[in-house]
Parts: C-alpha cells; sequence; structure tokens
C-alpha cells in the first residue's frame, strides 16, 4: 500500500533531470571528503603533536568544520558558486531556500543540497589544513574569529574564480581538476602566512615536538588516503569513466611518491621514517589533485615521483638555508605538503593534460584550452600548449598573492581585538590551560610534555 499523499507524484522525487546513480556518488564522494576531516584530521592533529597540545589541535580542526558548515549555508556557497556580482565573486545569499535546494544543479544531475554539501567539505578542510600550520601557540578564540572570515573573504573568492563557470580564471582556461589551486596552495600559503603573525611555538616546543601516537596519526593519515577517492572521485559531478580514471590516478601518485620520499629518507638519513612516509603520500596526493581526471597513468607516476622529490628538497634542504622558511614556525610543513606540491600538480597538470580527457571533463571542444604542454609537442600544438602553461602561472600568482595580502589582513584586524598567540604560560602548559582538559589522564613516562 502506497502512503505517499495524493498530490506527491513520483516525478516530485526523481525529477527527470537528477540520475539517481550520479546523485548517490556524489554523496557518497562527498562523505568521503568529510571523514578525511572528521574524523581524519581530528586524529592525525591530535596524535602528531606532543601530549600537551593533543586537545588543543583536535579541537582546531573539529572546530572549524562546524563553524564552515554554517557560514558555508549562511552566504559562502552562494558566494563561492551563485550568480556573478564581479568577475571573482557571486552575489551573497543563503543557501538554505527549500526551492533553491531542490533545483538542478549548476553543473551535474544532482540538486543543489547535493552540490552544496559536497562543495562544503571542500571549504571545510581547507581552514583545517590551514590550521596545521598554527598548531602549539594560536588562541583558539583568535582561531574562532579567523575561520569565518578566512572562509568568506579568501576561499569564496579562489573558489569563484577557479571553479564557477563564470570566474575569470575558469574561462581563462585553468586546469584545477579537484583543488590543487582553490584547497592546497591556498591553505599551504594561508597557513605559512598566518604562521608568520601568530609567531613561533614556545621555544622548547619548536626545539623538541614528538608526535603522542604514532599508530594513531598512520590511521589519521589512512583516513585521509582512503578520504581523497571522493575527493578527486567526486569532482566530474558524475559517476563517469573520467571519475573512475581520476580515483586510479589518486592513488597511483600518492604510493609512487610515498616510495620516493621513502628512498631518499632512507638514502640520506639512514632511517626509514614513518612520518616521512605519511608526508611522502600526502604530497602525491595533493600533486595528482589538480590533474587527477585529464592525464594518464603514466603521468601520474612521474608526478608522483617529482612530489616526492621536489617538496623533500624543499624540506630537508631549502628549509635549511632560505631565511624566510627558518624564521616563520610552520609547525606541519603545511607550506611544503601542499604549497609546493600544490603548484607543482597545478603546473604539471599543464605539461600533462591530455586534450581528449580535458575535453570529456569540461564537456567542451575548443583545441586552444586543457591541452598540455608535452601533448602540444606532439601533436604540433605548441602555441596551445605553451598557453595552457602559461594560464597555470597566472592561476597560481593569483591564489598566492591574493592569500597572503588577505590573511594577513585578517591576521592583523584580528589582532587589535584579540591576540593571536596564546599567553607564555599558556605556551607551557598546553590543553590544560587552555581548555581544562587533558589528553591523556594517566602520562605513561611521568612528563606532561
Amino acid at each position: 500500500m502506497s502512503y505517499l499523499p495524493p498530490n506527491l507524484r513520483n516525478d516530485d522525487a526523481n525529477p527527470e533531470w537528477m540520475n539517481k546513480g550520479d546523485n548517490a556518488w556524489q554523496l557518497i564522494s562527498g562523505t568521503l571528503v568529510g571523514l578525511q576531516s572528521v574524523p581524519g584530521l581530528v586524529i592525525l592533529y591530535g596524535s602528531i603533536v606532543k601530549k600537551k597540545w593533543a586537545v588543543n589541535s583536535a579541537f582546531m580542526a573539529l572546530y572549524a568544520f562546524a563553524a564552515v558548515l554554517v557560514c558555508w549555508v549562511g552566504w559562502g556557497y552562494q558566494l563561492s558558486f551563485g550568480d556573478k556580482f564581479i568577475p571573482f565573486l557571486g552575489k551573497p545569499d543563503t543557501a538554505l531556500d527549500q526551492k533553491f535546494l531542490l533545483k538542478q544543479a549548476f553543473l551535474g544531475r544532482f540538486p543543489n543540497a547535493t552540490m552544496v554539501y559536497f562543495q562544503f567539505v571542500f571549504a571545510a578542510i581547507t581552514l583545517i589544513l590551514i590550521a596545521g600550520a598554527v598548531l602549539g601557540r594560536m588562541n583558539f578564540y583568535a582561531w574562532m574569529f579567523f575561520v569565518p572570515m578566512w572562509m568568506t573573504f579568501s576561499y569564496t573568492v579562489s573558489a569563484y574564480s577557479i571553479w564557477c563557470p563564470d570566474g575569470w580564471l575558469s574561462k581563462l582556461g585553468v586546469i584545477d581538476y579537484s583543488g590543487g589551486f582553490v584547497i592546497h596552495l591556498s591553505s599551504g600559503v594561508a597557513g605559512f602566512t598566518a604562521a608568520y603573525w601568530v609567531g613561533p611555538r614556545a621555544t622548547k616546543d619548536r626545539e623538541r615536538f614528538p608526535p603522542n601516537n604514532i599508530l594513531l596519526m598512520l590511521a589519521g593519515a589512512g583516513l585521509l588516503w582512503m578520504g581523497w577517492t571522493g575527493f578527486n572521485g567526486g569532482d566530474p559531478y558524475a559517476a563517469s569513466i573520467d571519475a573512475s580514471l581520476a580515483v586510479l590516478n589518486t592513488h597511483i601518485c600518492a604510493a609512487t611518491s610515498l616510495l620516493t620520499w621513502l628512498l631518499l629518507d632512507i638514502l640520506f638519513f639512514e632511517k626509514p621514517s614513518v612520518i616521512g612516509a605519511t608526508q611522502g603520500m600526502i604530497t602525491g596526493l595533493v600533486c595528482i589533485t589538480p590533474a587527477a581526471g585529464v592525464v594518464q597513468g603514466w603521468a601520474a607516476i612521474i608526478m608522483g615521483l617529482m612530489s616526492g622529490c621536489i617538496p623533500w628538497f624543499t624540506m630537508m634542504v631549502l628549509h635549511k638555508k632560505i631565511r624566510l622558511l627558518k624564521q616563520v614556525d610552520d609547525t606541519l610543513a603545511v607550506f611544503h605538503t601542499h604549497a609546493v606540491a600544490g603548484s607543482l600538480g597545478g603546473i604539471l597538470a599543464g605539461v600533462f593534460a591530455n586534450p581528449r580527457l580535458g575535453r570529456i571533463f569540461y564537456m567542451v571542444d575548443y583545441w586552444p584550452r586543457y591541452i598540455g604542454l608535452f601533448y602540444g609537442f606532439h601533436t604540433g600544438r605548441t602555441a596551445a600548449g605553451f598557453r595552457q602553461l602559461s594560464v597555470q602561472l597566472v592561476g597560481i600568482a593569483f591564489v598566492i598573492v591574493w592569500n597572503v595580502v588577505v590573511t594577513s589582513l585578517i591576521c592583523l584586524l584580528i589582532r587589535l581585538v584579540i591576540p593571536l598567540r596564546l599567553s607564555e604560560e599558556e605556551l607551557n602548559e598546553g590543553d590544560d590551560a587552555v581548555h581544562g582538559e587533558i589528553a591523556y589522564a594517566l602520562w605513561g613516562d611521568g612528563q606532561r610534555s
């Protein structure tokens, strides 16, 4: 017996434009990305820091996830993907109206409600990645102000410019398949900038900052790796062959990068570092993100080799030689793992982007765009290949400049109201002083730090 009211038809719940498979895959992908943050990065942050910062670090991630969602449905989504207001920003509006949520999304065969959810988890993880640069000393109250301000004035601009069809970089033809620019380059640059303004950790923390639980760190890292299936697999907005290719390329690049970083650690430091392998995994995932569904498998392997080498070199060699890098206390090396790896991936997308795959993903047949330099040489369209590479560099430059300026302004404004950095007493005590709570009731070694 049917319990549907007589005025409600099946077409109301499943309109002709909606594809149930695509809608289901999009919701699953969004949830996989959400799991990267909660519990993935919550666990990773809570375990990769000293014991006395476990609660604070995990809570910074959890708070950001919740705060971004409220801001996202309140105004963030429409600023990022709504009707055009200016070339790099949509009109401010809420994403809560039922008529809007049940209509077809701007791309894909599913409703706006699905798109709002899917895009939210990307915005949330970006803020959580920024937190990685300021763990162990940023005032939690300052963080509470920073999250909604940065999401509003920085993330929305990058998202609209690159991902919204009306965005100026989107029209220019920038390839950012799933957030190499919007998420990773943005978070890496913003995190490094915020770390500069917040200041360094306490001297003893900066000199020695061992993880309190490496096994839990690996569990968080594993959730991050597997969650990337939805991170890159969901961006075709369809359960398509391009989604399948993106997922496979993602894991190929991550594995290659992890092994490359591991071998470099063994070669130069004579120790197979678990933390180093985790860093290599992350740089591989970040590097493939802007190109996941527009490159072939052999290119994903090359990108994995390079993402295992170049961020390793900037972190292990250049970081000790360049004054600015030594001066800024970037707790989890977010600059290297996200800004450097994200830029590298964006550049390599401009080199290895397969024009056929680009046409499948972007649903266009426009040769001057979406053709990597390698294929430009191979097909005799050298000018188109150089054009794509130059467009990628323009996108990188814009994201860097915008995030340095906006993040600095936000930190300076917050500093007028509340200290960015914890007091010396709180820095010495950690979680107990900041939250009145500690992660471990029993200290196995008798030490509180």
